[in-house]
């Protein structure tokens, strides 16, 4: 059971690390500020390196990654578009990317909960991950 739990998060985890990257992709062409771009891509950079490290322990698991919910996807995609198609200022990304964090560290503790059988490595990932939401959430609080 400890083997199949600590495979199920980790695949949520590698799925919210896809959302992750997809959600700042979606707007860094948006973002007029230097700073806020530079903090928005560091996230970005951290998503991809803790994903890449998800593959490397799924892989050991023989287990494939997973991909986010494409129904979650596609919401999050409806609602950045028409949010910056009515206003692309830099509060309206924060805004957009505060309650992704939000709702990405709302599930990676409901997961975290739901698999706490996991082994002692895919606890960490996921701790990990939940700080680099928590700070890129953090860092949107100047520019809402």
């Amino acid at each position: 059971m400890k083997n199949q739990n600590t495979i199920e998060l980790l695949k949520e985890c590698d799925a919210g690390t896809k959302m992750a990257v997809a959600s700042i992709d979606e707007v860094l062409d948006f973002v007029h500020d230097d700073n806020l771009k530079n903090l928005l891509t560091e996230s970005k950079e951290h998503h991809e390196t803790l994903g890449n490290e998800l593959h490397s322990l799924l892989s050991e698991y023989n287990s494939s990654d997973k991909e986010p919910n494409p129904i979650a996807k596609g919401m999050s995609w409806m609602k950045t578009n028409m949010k910056l198609s009515m206003d692309s200022s830099d509060a309206s990304i924060a805004d957009l990317m505060t309650e992704g964090c939000n709702m990405g560290v709302k599930s990676l503790y409901k997961y975290r909960n739901q698999y706490e059988d996991a082994d002692k490595k895919a606890l960490d990932i996921c701790d990990r991950l939940i700080k680099i939401e928590e700070k890129l959430c953090e860092g949107m609080h100047p520019y809402l």
